[in-house]
């Protein structure tokens, strides 16, 4: 039989142990504890208007796809740039449509397309890594003429090179590279495009009808890179995309769109990055830009058009992306004439010598256009060519009109720059105030070359809270 030793505690054993049980009691709370101070942080950080954005993402859901893959090699493409892989890449998206949906595949390889790709619902059209997409720079090669927008009216132009029209679930994946060649024909068309676009402006304030409104050769109008025509449950992710001849990424009457982790470079004329256009439930995020025009600019149609549809921009978010090059890092207009509203944008970095404005919104009294309900927020600017905040209520110096614009409601907090000419341009009327409620807070402007020179006109009620420009506290203009 063996004895066991009685246990014998000393006092001083005595509160060690007592002090490791409480130890272990609150090592077991502390999680708790911490949870329960992340969510009272998240939801006073979450307050007012940046509490909507969480029921708002609740409606921006990618596609998914059945598991089915067709690789467009079994139909007939060649990694061979000499080659014409259209045709392999529009029998695979028709069958994979025929067959209820799933993914084509584009492997590794260098592919070329000799005219546009036309997308069809339940299709996610997967650029994979280590693939090349090129296109032709032959423009009769998108024809036949679709249905499209340009610059916010609608006609019928050459097609985009990849377009949806009133496609349900469709998406372009892959972290594989889509080069538009566009430089090589399409820039010399924008000093060309005068009388076809003048032609087409005025079709649209007469209200002509769309079928009548037919360009395509020989007007010199340029196609858009990206195109999705009335569609829902849209997706582009990771593709990297080189070389467009006009607008790059246009949702036009869209719903539910995501846009996540596309890289961007593309400076030729009019190369904005991504041009939501009457869409609805939008979410651009973990994006790079560097573009030859606005990197992101929300549209709503222009002149009689979008007063025909009055269809807003709405419910919009932009977070984690980065802008370099661009006349705006995020800007509204200035085809607006449909209005936008409820639009969030944070965690942003924008840097760029030739980045004019970070957050720039624009119409005229002939577009018009309501504005309203746009935070912005931890913002990190570099360098930006001009001015932080820029409001042109007179864009293109129409100064006078029927429609007059109208912004309010404007949120900037948490935003520093390191270098920029001045701080606001807000041109408004001079005889009748079209832009009020704008709230600036918790911002810090250095390296402001021309501190005294704020150009605001007709823009009533602007409050400024805890703002310094190069070090001295800023009480507005």
């Amino acid at each position: 039989m063996i004895l066991q030793k009685k246990q014998v505690f000393l006092p001083h054993t005595l509160f060690i142990l007592n002090t490791m049980k409480k130890l272990a009691f609150l090592a077991c709370l502390l999680p708790i504890l911490w949870a329960a101070c992340s969510s009272t942080a998240t939801t006073r950080k979450e307050s007012g208007e940046w509490a909507k954005v969480p029921e708002i993402l609740k409606n921006i859901v990618p596609p998914t796809f059945p598991d089915s893959i067709y690789d467009v090699t079994a139909y007939g493409a060649k990694s061979d740039t000499s080659f014409d892989s259209r045709p392999a890449i529009l029998e695979a998206i028709n069958q994979c449509n025929t067959n209820g949906g799933g993914t084509v595949l584009i492997p590794a390889g260098n592919y070329f397309s000799k005219g546009a790709i036309l997308l069809k619902s339940n299709v996610n059209l997967h650029v994979a890594d280590g693939a090349r997409l090129e296109f032709s720079t032959v423009a009769s090669d998108y024809l036949p003429m679709v249905l499209t927008k340009w610059e916010g009216t609608e006609c019928f132009n050459y097609s985009p090179f990849i377009y949806a029209y009133q496609c349900t679930n469709v998406a372009l994946t892959g972290k594989g590279t889509i080069d538009g060649n566009g430089a090589v024909t399409f820039n010399g068309w924008h000093a060309l495009q005068g009388p076809a676009l003048d032609r087409l402006r005025q079709m649209g304030i007469d209200s002509i009808p769309v079928y009548e409104r037919v360009f395509g050769e020989g007007y010199y109008l340029r196609p858009c890179m990206i195109q999705f025509y009335g569609c829902k449950n849209v997706l582009v992710e990771d593709v990297q995309i080189y070389d467009s001849p006009f607008w790059i990424i246009h949702p036009v009457f869209c719903d539910n769109v995501t846009v996540r982790n596309v890289y961007i470079d593309s400076n030729n004329y009019n190369n904005d990055g991504c041009d939501p256009e009457s869409c609805r439930n939008v979410l651009i995020e973990d994006c790079d830009f560097d573009t030859g025009d606005d990197c992101i600019a929300i549209k709503s149609g222009r002149d009689e058009d979008g007063r025909y549809w009055n269809i807003p921009s709405e419910n919009i978010i932009v977070r984690h992306c980065r802008m370099k090059d661009g006349h705006a890092g995020v800007a509204i207009g200035s085809e607006v004439t449909g209005g936008c509203r409820n639009v969030w944008v944070e965690n942003c970095t924008m840097d760029s010598p030739e980045l004019d404005r970070i957050i720039r919104i624009k119409s005229n009294a002939m577009r018009g256009g309501e504005v309203e309900n746009i935070f912005i927020r931890n913002i990190r600017v570099g360098e930006c060519k001009e001015s932080i905040l820029g409001f042109e209520l007179k864009y293109w110096h129409v100064d006078d009109g029927p429609y007059l614009p109208y912004f309010h409601n404007i949120h900037l907090e948490n935003i520093t720059s390191k270098k920029s000419q001045y701080v606001l341009h807000l041109d408004g009327f001079e005889d009748k105030i079209q832009a009020r409620d704008i709230f600036v807070k918790d911002c810090t402007f250095d390296g402001v070359m021309k501190p005294e020179i704020n150009k605001v006109t007709g823009v009533e009620n602007i409050h400024f809270e805890n703002v310094t420009v190069n070090g001295q506290d800023f009480k507005g203009v």
